[in-house]
């Protein structure tokens, strides 16, 4: 049996101003393939499907499209959707029936039953092949019961006992339905969690305050002869157990993850023998990042226009000399040219804006119109450009002020 195992797409996602719909299309045109091209019998999707819990439009029809792609053009018999913490677990949950009707098993939320997270996935001719404990994102409240005056050593230990009495009673579960059969049939196991000793990525959110709650391999039963997990997007083993693994996310969610290989993991089943195979996902959009002083930015800059491919670039100018007007000059290196920089990162700018204000005790006795004003000097705005910024600026003000008085913005 082969099961493909994929987490964190984060549907929805932009990075800085850019909207990744392409990106995320892509990807999943690619999934479809590969679960075709490499008979896939079940795809397991451990969370974080979508970026927010109110996904866009465009997001949900990615979403609801792929799995209809999956029934229609593989051979892929299970589809199984775990929430993440990213996920809203009632909108996952909300067309969980309907779905059913594609073989699409889709569990948004922690159960106070732990038959309700075991699946039994059947062949063709109606045998359990494939036991699945589908664990989701565990929240605070699903797994614990806070009390006054504990400790945060305390809230810390409650939290991974509640995790490991969850996992406990699903693996008890997993192991009673395949009582019966035939002991080759595997049992996997899926989460969405911060497993201890994780490399982390950029996106990622702590599940619980503090970090609290991270737990080790030890938590997850013995009967799991494969765990599927999501949450951090590097690819990784846990434990150093090669069947204990993130995926990772099949796009880079930042700058930081994007010199990193994306994959997902194809896990090969003799029996209840796992072994798991890495598939690398196409790099879809290329991201390159640049830091230094002025000319080692423009120098990588013309290196790369040179090289007339689509890139979204990070620029951090680190150089002793202030450029208020760094953008601008930016834009005049890459102009007609298909590379766009998203992102500009300019400290010594704000370093001069800090300094400046160091007459202040703090920023509270600072108005807005004083920020935006600090602003405009720390980046050399001209004279002629300023009334017009702050004409906009007030207005933009306005409208906000107006929309707190409504109860629109808090």
């Amino acid at each position: 049996m082969k099961v493909l195992h994929t987490a964190d797409w984060h549907l929805g996602k932009s990075l800085y101003q850019k909207r990744r719909y392409e990106e995320f299309e892509g990807f999943l045109k690619w999934l479809v393939t590969t679960l075709r091209d490499r008979q896939v019998d079940a795809l397991l999707v451990a969370g974080d499907i979508f970026d927010t819990g109110t996904p866009s439009i465009k997001a949900q029809e990615l979403y609801y499209e792929f799995l209809a792609d999956v029934a229609r053009e593989t051979p892929c018999r299970h589809v199984v959707v775990t929430g993440g913490n990213h996920d809203s677990p009632s909108f996952l949950d909300a067309p969980k029936r309907a779905l059913r009707a594609l073989n699409v098993h889709v569990v948004g939320s922690a159960a106070d039953n732990p038959e309700d997270e075991v699946l039994t996935l059947r062949d063709s001719a109606g045998d359990v092949e494939l036991i699945v404990g589908a664990v989701p994102y565990l929240r605070d409240r699903d797994v614990r019961a806070s009390e006054a005056g504990e400790s945060v050593e305390e809230k810390g230990r409650k939290l991974v006992e509640g995790i490991r009495a969850h996992y406990t009673a699903v693996g008890a579960e997993a192991e009673r339905q395949r009582a019966g059969l035939r002991d080759r049939v595997p049992i996997v196991g899926m989460g969405h969690l911060f497993a201890a000793g994780g490399q982390m990525g950029e996106g990622v959110r702590d599940l619980y305050v503090g970090g609290l709650g991270q737990v080790c391999a030890e938590v997850f039963p013995s009967c799991f002869d494969y765990l599927a997990l999501g949450h951090l997007h590097v690819p990784q083993s846990v434990g150093g157990r090669e069947t204990f693994r993130y995926s990772g996310s099949p796009i880079p969610m930042g700058f930081d993850e994007a010199k990193r290989k994306q994959s997902v993991c194809l896990v090969h089943f003799e029996g209840r023998s796992a072994s798991v195979e890495l598939l690398d996902v196409p790099r879809l959009q290329r991201l390159e990042s640049v830091k230094g002083d002025w000319s080692a930015i423009a120098r990588q800059l013309g290196a790369w226009v040179q090289e007339d491919a689509s890139c979204w670039v990070e620029v951090e100018y680190s150089g002793a000399e202030i450029i208020g007007n760094l953008r601008e000059q930016i834009g005049r290196e890459v102009e007609g040219s298909r590379v766009e920089v998203i992102q500009v990162k300019n400290p010594p700018a704000m370093r001069r804006f800090l300094e400046e204000a160091e007459g202040y005790s703090s920023l509270a006795e600072l108005r807005v119109e004083d920020v935006f004003e600090r602003c405009l000097d720390a980046n050399d705005i001209p004279a002629a450009q300023r009334d017009s910024l702050v004409a906009v600026f007030r207005e933009a003000m306005l409208g906000w002020e107006q929309r707190k008085s409504e109860g629109v913005v808090s």
